[in-house]
C-alpha cells in the first residue's frame, strides 16, 4: 500500500501549479548582480567601449608604403629596317613611405584612449542610471508586497468582525440593515486585496524585464528590509562623495583632456610630413653606355603655403573651452542633484517619525477598543467604519510612506554615485 502511494504521489507531481516551487527569494545584492550579468541595455553600451578600444589599433597604425613598377622605352615598330623593341625597354620598381613628423601617430592614439576612458564612464553612468530604476522597481516590489500582506490581514480580521456579527444577527442583538452593510463593506477588502494582487504582479514583471529575465511572475520574489532609519551621512560627505564618483562628472573631465590632445593634433597636422621615394632602374638611357643596373632617390615636400589646418586649430581650441564650462555645469548639475536628493529623505523621515512613533500604536488602539465596543453593542456600525476605515489609512499611508522613503533614498544614491545609503 505504501508503494502504491508513493506512485500516486510521482504521479501527481506535474499537476501541482508552478507557484508551488516558487524559486528562492533575491535579496537586493542578488538582484543587482544578476542585473549586471544580464540586463541587454548594459551589455550593448558595454560594446561601445570594445569599439573605442578597436579604434585604438586604427590611430596607432602606420602609413602603407607604396609600390610602383615603370616600364618605358619599348621600340612599337621598325626603324631604318631595324625592329629590337626590348633592346631599349626600361624597367623601373619603385617604393615611397609618407613620414609622419610631430608624433602625429601617438596624438591619435592618446586621443583615442581619452574616447575610450569617455565611453567606459558612460558606461559607468548609464550603470548608474538603470541601478537606480533597478532599485526603484525593488523597492516598489517590497512596498506592494506589504500592501498584499496589509490588504490580507485587513480581510481576516473583517471576517472574524463579520462572523461575530452573524451571531449576534442570528440571536437578534443586530438589525438586518447593519449586517447587510457590515457584509457590503467586505466588498472594499476584497478589492484591496485583488488592487495589491495586481500592482504586486506588475511591480514583479518590471523588475524581470530590467534583469532580462523570462521567470513568471508568480515564480518570481524578492526579499529585503521595508523600513527606514533616521541615521544620514553629512550633505557635505554626500557632496564630496559626488565628486569623487560621479561617472558623467568624470566623463565631462575627460572630454576637457581629449579636447586638448585633439588641439595638440590639430597642431601637428599642421605640419609637413615628406614622402621618400626609392627606385631601381634596369637599362635606363642615361649617357653612360655601361650604366646597365642604377638606384635613385628622391624627397617630396609639400608646401604648405594656403592649407595649414588653421581652421581645425581653431575648432579644437575652441572647443577646449566649450568641455570646460560644460564640466563646470556637469559638477553644478552633480551639487543640485544631491542636495534635491538629500531634502526629500530627509522630508520623507520627518514625516515618518510620528508615524512610528504615535500614529500606528494610536490606529491599532482606536480600532481594538472600537471593535470591542461595537461587539459588545456599545458603539454605533458608524463609529466602527470609521475606525476600520482610519486604521485601514494610517497603515497604508506608513507603507506609502516607506516606499517613498526607500525610492528617494535609491535617487540619493543615484545622485552620489554609490550606494552611499545600503
Amino acid at each position: 500500500m505504501s508503494h502504491f502511494r508513493k506512485l500516486l504521489v510521482l504521479l501527481a507531481f506535474p499537476l501541482f501549479p508552478a507557484s508551488t516551487f516558487c524559486q528562492q527569494a533575491l535579496t537586493w545584492e542578488q538582484v543587482r548582480d544578476k542585473f549586471e550579468n544580464a540586463n541587454p541595455t548594459l551589455q550593448a553600451a558595454h560594446i561601445n567601449i570594445d569599439e573605442s578600444r578597436a579604434n585604438e589599433i586604427t590611430a596607432y597604425l602606420r602609413p602603407n608604403p607604396s609600390f610602383g613598377f615603370l616600364i618605358d622605352g619599348t621600340q612599337l615598330v621598325p626603324y631604318q629596317g631595324a625592329w629590337k623593341p626590348l633592346l631599349g625597354t626600361l624597367y623601373s620598381p619603385s617604393v615611397s613611405y609618407l613620414h609622419e613628423r610631430r608624433h602625429k601617430r601617438e596624438l591619435r592614439l592618446e586621443s583615442v584612449k581619452h574616447a575610450t576612458d569617455i565611453a567606459a564612464s558612460q558606461y559607468h553612468d548609464q550603470d548608474r542610471t538603470l541601478l537606480s530604476t533597478l532599485r526603484s522597481a525593488f523597492v516598489q516590489t517590497l512596498q506592494q508586497k506589504a500592501l498584499m500582506a496589509l490588504a490580507k490581514a485587513n480581510l481576516e480580521y473583517y471576517d472574524k468582525v463579520l462572523y461575530i456579527s452573524r451571531e449576534r444577527f442570528r440571536v437578534g442583538s443586530m438589525a438586518r440593515i447593519d449586517f447587510d452593510r457590515l457584509e457590503l463593506q467586505r466588498a472594499e477588502y476584497e478589492s484591496d486585496v485583488e488592487s495589491a494582487r495586481v500592482a504586486l504582479e506588475t511591480a514583479k514583471i518590471q523588475v524581470l524585464m530590467l534583469l532580462n529575465d523570462r521567470t513568471p511572475a508568480n515564480q518570481f520574489d524578492v526579499t529585503g528590509p521595508f523600513d527606514f532609519s533616521e541615521q544620514l551621512p553629512s550633505p557635505d560627505d554626500l557632496r564630496r562623495m559626488a565628486i569623487d564618483t560621479r561617472p558623467d562628472l568624470k566623463a565631462a573631465l575627460q572630454a576637457v583632456d581629449k579636447a586638448k590632445t585633439d588641439h595638440k593634433l590639430a597642431v601637428a597636422n599642421g605640419s609637413t610630413d615628406p614622402t621618400f621615394d626609392i627606385w631601381y632602374t634596369y637599362n635606363p638611357s642615361f649617357n653612360n653606355p655601361f650604366d646597365k643596373h642604377t638606384i635613385g632617390a628622391s624627397v617630396n615636400i609639400p608646401l604648405r603655403i594656403f592649407d595649414r589646418n588653421q581652421g581645425e586649430k581653431l575648432r579644437t581650441q575652441l572647443d577646449i573651452g566649450l568641455n570646460e564650462r560644460q564640466h563646470d555645469a556637469a559638477e553644478a548639475q552633480v551639487f543640485s542633484d544631491v542636495d534635491t536628493a538629500y531634502a526629500n529623505v530627509e522630508s520623507n523621515i520627518v514625516l515618518l517619525r510620528p508615524y512610528k512613533g504615535k500614529y500606528l500604536a494610536q490606529a491599532v488602539r482606536v480600532r481594538d477598543t472600537v471593535t470591542y465596543s461595537f461587539q459588545r453593542g456599545a458603539a454605533s456600525l458608524l463609529d466602527f467604519l470609521n475606525a476600520e476605515s482610519d486604521y485601514r489609512t494610517v497603515q497604508i499611508n506608513y507603507l506609502t510612506l516607506i516606499g517613498t522613503y526607500l525610492t528617494s533614498v535609491a535617487q540619493l544614491n543615484q545622485a552620489v554615485g554609490s550606494e552611499a545609503i545600503p
